[in-house]
Order: structure tokens, then C-alpha cells, then sequence
């Protein structure tokens, strides 16, 4: 029951019409977008608008933080057309149910922290590769259906849907200086629909992408066997789909972190939306995520709470069942304008202000990952190979640091005293340190301003021991931390060192 609390706790000071106000602009923007996609991956239109309520309500009630806004998002959708050209509907809704499994269990083993791991220069470059996309998504809008071929407008069909666009941009950003108490893009929309509609403007609409009309979402099992084969064509699609709807619903997460101050959970995000993905898998729905897109207009409608996005997945079941005649009529240019909108405040322009103080290899990152999301459209890999490269250079400056200072005492014993992390990166360099043949009989090695990280930093000392006693010669460890400590003895039997007690 927590999370009901945040709609009627009056000490949250909810502004009720702001939520209200916020959640119908955000089903307007996420009708068109969610039918658009089914229809692109050769799915049911109305497989689009189910995922976008079933997501929607499911992580609006149940999600990690208010303000995020989940729904049939293409990035998800993008992976399973394969699928769905190869062995049909019932293999796709199979396979996002499996989605949802994987990402119940990334939930359940607090797996989602892991998105910490993702540096600044990759999500300036997630964040302005994610506008890019949505802006030229905008651009199929411009596109018209003749003798079944999408060709461009032109004439006077395309004068008006530039016309339309531009005053719905003038609006969006005009209104908000007359007043915020109701959303602009809301504003925006309702003005060129009855702009529209009172002149009888001929201009394109939502009935002509598809028809939103139906029923309630129908229970549907799969049909299909449960034999291992079954399992080895949907597996993939399925981790696949798992691992880029919590990508970019983690990420989302984070900015929408960054943008109200605020603290959300990744992991009560990741069992959510595994819950709303299983649940699309048996009805109907076409599976979804987190929507950076749709988010960003309810958070710039003023919404903080949970009920916005309620209502909007309430509103778009509405629609669907008694509404459908009503909303075909929007115009898509009101909702074109809103989402160019959207995509200029989605990108960083921050990061042109600061790009020449960045090291140039996070600039390279930053660039490289916005290319993979503007060429691609695959979220996750961008993601991924950003994290890698960002982690490999990191390595590399790390290895650089380490080094000894070396001089022998009154005794005779000579001492090495390390700085920096021993990990993979770094056994190289370590190894050139010594100098095994002129060292005195006794050798001590300091790690009081070092680390021992890895397996490579065990079998590293382990090889240069080994050196040290076929020379008759002992080396001795000293200032171990207790992470080190606990390393060395679980590699007990792989290593043999001497670790001379120091309690500092």
C-alpha cells in the first residue's frame, strides 16, 4: 500500500490539477508514439496503446520514483521485429514475458545499483543522442501514405503541416509567460485541434497512422510449444529486450534524479517494470520502458507525484474503450511540435559549454555514444560500449600511476615502497620495479599507499616470490589492508608469501 500513500498524503502537497493536467498531455504525446512503433515492428496497433497503459499504470503505482513516465517505447519494441517477421505474434508476447522475468530477477538481487557505473560522458552522450533520435522521429510525420508508399509532403499539404507545427511551438513557448498553471504543450495541443477542426483544415491526423479503438486488454496465453527449441528462439530476444528497457529506464531514472534533486530506486523500478512487462506478455501487449521522451513532458508540465502517470494510463484506457472517434481527430502536427519541443529540451546543451575543460578521451566517449544511438537506435549498446571504453581508459591512466620509492635501511634490507593500485592493468609495470639480481638477501615491499585489486596483482607477486627464492632471496609483505589480506588467503595454495604483521 506505500505507494498509494503518495496520492493522498496531503503533507506531499500534491497539486492535484497540475498531476491531472500533466498525465492528459502526457497520454496525448504517448498514443502516437506507442502506435507508430507497433506498426513499424508489424504488430496490432492496438498491442501499442495496451503496452502503453498496462506499462504505464503498473510502474506509475509500483515504480521506483514519481514523475517517471513508462509506456510502449520503441526502443524495446525495435529488438523483437526480427522476431516477429520469423515466427509471429505469439513468440513475441512470449518473449516479453521473459523480459519481464529477467528483469524481476535484476530487481530481486539489487542488481540495478549497477547503472552508478555509467560515467558523465556517456549519459551526455545517451541524453543528446536520445534528442537527436527523438527529433528525427518527428520527421516521419512530414511523410504521407499514397498507393501504400510513405512519400513526402509537398505543396500546400506540407505549407499547412509547417504552419500547424510552428504555432504549436510559438504556443509551447509562449504560454508558459501567461501563466504555468496549466501545462503549455496541453495548451498546444487543444489550440490546433480546435484550430483544426473549426476551420476543417485538411491536414493529417491520428486515425492516419491506425485506429484506437478497442476493447479491454484480453487475456492471452501464448501459443506456443514448451520444448527447449521454443526457449532457444525467444531467449535472446528476451535478454536482449530486458537488458535495453532497464538501460534506459535506469538512466531515465537518473536524470529524472538530477533534474527534481531527488533520490528514486533503481531496483523497485527494475521489479516493476518486470511486473508490467510479464503482465504485457499475457495481455496483449507489445512490452515497453521507461519513456525519457514522455517523462520530460510531464516533468515540464510541473508534475512531481505518481497520479500524473496514472492518469495518463487511465486516460489512454479511456480512449482506447469509449474515445477513440474524438482523439483520431488530433492533428499529428500539434503532437509533432510538442515532441521537437521535447527533443531540444532533452539535449545538453550544457555540454557544448564545457566541452573544451573535458579530457579529450570523455569528449571522444561523449561523442561516440551519440553516434551509436543516432545510427543505431539500440540504447543499450550505446550505453555499453561507452562503459567499456570508458572503463579500459581508466585502467590505463591507473596502470600509469603505479611506481616505488626504493632505499635500503641500516639493517641491509631493502624496501619498496608502492603507490598506486596492483591490478591488471598495472602488472607490468610493477614487474620492472625490481631489480632481482642485485637486491640484498632480505627485500620488503610496502603497500601501506597501494592495493592489491585483482587475480593478476596475486599471480604478479606470486611469480616475482618465486623469482626472489630461486635466488635464495626472501620477500616480505608489509602494511597489507584487510582486503588484501582476505584476497591473499582465499588465493591460498595458488600463492605462498610472507606478510610480516604490522597493526598500522
Amino acid at each position: 500500500m506505500k505507494p498509494f500513500l503518495h496520492l493522498f498524503d496531503f503533507s506531499q502537497k500534491i497539486n492535484y490539477k497540475t498531476e491531472v493536467l500533466a498525465g492528459l498531455t502526457v497520454a496525448m504525446t504517448m498514443m502516437p508514439e506507442s502506435l507508430s512503433f507497433a506498426i513499424l515492428a508489424g504488430l496490432p496497433p492496438l498491442s501499442g496503446l495496451y503496452a502503453a497503459f498496462i506499462m504505464g499504470l503498473v510502474t506509475s503505482v509500483f515504480g521506483g520514483r514519481p514523475g517517471l513516465i513508462s509506456g510502449g517505447a520503441g526502443a524495446t519494441v525495435i529488438v523483437l521485429i526480427a522476431l516477429m517477421k520469423s515466427h509471429g505474434l505469439d513468440y513475441v508476447f512470449a518473449a516479453v514475458a521473459m523480459a519481464g522475468l529477467f528483469q524481476l530477477a535484476v530487481g530481486l538481487f539489487k542488481l540495478g545499483k549497477f547503472v552508478r557505473l555509467v560515467p558523465q560522458p556517456v549519459m551526455f552522450g545517451f541524453v543528446n543522442g536520445l534528442a537527436i533520435v527523438i527529433f528525427m522521429a518527428q520527421l516521419e510525420q512530414f511523410k504521407v501514405n499514397i498507393n501504400g508508399e510513405l512519400v513526402w509532403m509537398s505543396g500546400k499539404t506540407l505549407y499547412v503541416m509547417l504552419g500547424l507545427v510552428t504555432l504549436t511551438i510559438a504556443i509551447t513557448i509562449l504560454w508558459p509567460k501567461i501563466t504555468k498553471a496549466i501545462p503549455a504543450s496541453l495548451v498546444a495541443i487543444l489550440a490546433v485541434f480546435v484550430l483544426v477542426l473549426g476551420f476543417n483544415i485538411d491536414t493529417k491526423t491520428v486515425k492516419d497512422i491506425a485506429a484506437v479503438g478497442g476493447g479491454f486488454p484480453p487475456f492471452h496465453i501464448p501459443k506456443v510449444p514448451l520444448t527447449f527449441e521454443t526457449l532457444q528462439v525467444i531467449f535472446p530476444y528476451a535478454l536482449i529486450m530486458a537488458a535495453v528497457g532497464l538501460t534506459e529506464g535506469l538512466l531515465t531514472l537518473n536524470l529524472v534524479d538530477e533534474i527534481t534533486g531527488t533520490q528514486g530506486n533503481g531496483n523497485r523500478e527494475c521489479l516493476a517494470q518486470g511486473s508490467a512487462n510479464l503482465l504485457n506478455g499475457f495481455f496483449y501487449g507489445m512490452g515497453g520502458c521507461p519513456m525519457i521522451a514522455q517523462t520530460l513532458v510531464n516533468l515540464s508540465a510541473g508534475a512531481r507525484a505518481r497520479l500524473s502517470g496514472i492518469i495518463a494510463a487511465i486516460t489512454i484506457l479511456i480512449i482506447i474503450l469509449f474515445g477513440a472517434p474524438l482523439i483520431e481527430k488530433v492533428p499529428m502536427a500539434a503532437l509533432t511540435g510538442v515532441m521537437i519541443m521535447v527533443a531540444i529540451g532533452t539535449f545538453e546543451w550544457m555540454s557544448f559549454r564545457i566541452i573544451n575543460k573535458m579530457p579529450r578521451q570523455d569528449i571522444f566517449v561523449g561523442i561516440l555514444v551519440a553516434l551509436i544511438t543516432v545510427w543505431l537506435h539500440n540504447l543499450a549498446l550505446a550505453v555499453l560500449i561507452g562503459v567499456i571504453i570508458s572503463a579500459l581508459v581508466f585502467a590505463w591512466e591507473s596502470a600509469k600511476r603505479i611506481r616505488a620509492r626504493k632505499y635500503t635501511d641500516e639493517n641491509g634490507v631493502k624496501h619498496y615502497e608502492l603507490y598506486g593500485p596492483l591490478f591488471f592493468g598495472s602488472v607490468a609495470g610493477f614487474m620492472e620495479k625490481f631489480d632481482i639480481t642485485n637486491d640484498p638477501e632480505k627485500v620488503v615491499i610496502d603497500f601501506r599507499d597501494s592495493r592489491i585489486a585483482d587475480m593478476s596483482g596475486i599471480e604478479a607477486l606470486n611469480k616475482l616470490t618465486e623469482r626472489y627464492r630461486k635466488t635464495g632471496k626472501q620477500l616480505q609483505l608489509k602494511h597489507l589492508s584487510n582486503d588484501c589480506r582476505l584476497l591473499l588467503k582465499n588465493a591460498d595454495g595458488v600463492i605462498a608469501v610472507n606478510i610480516l604483521e604490522d597493526p598500522t
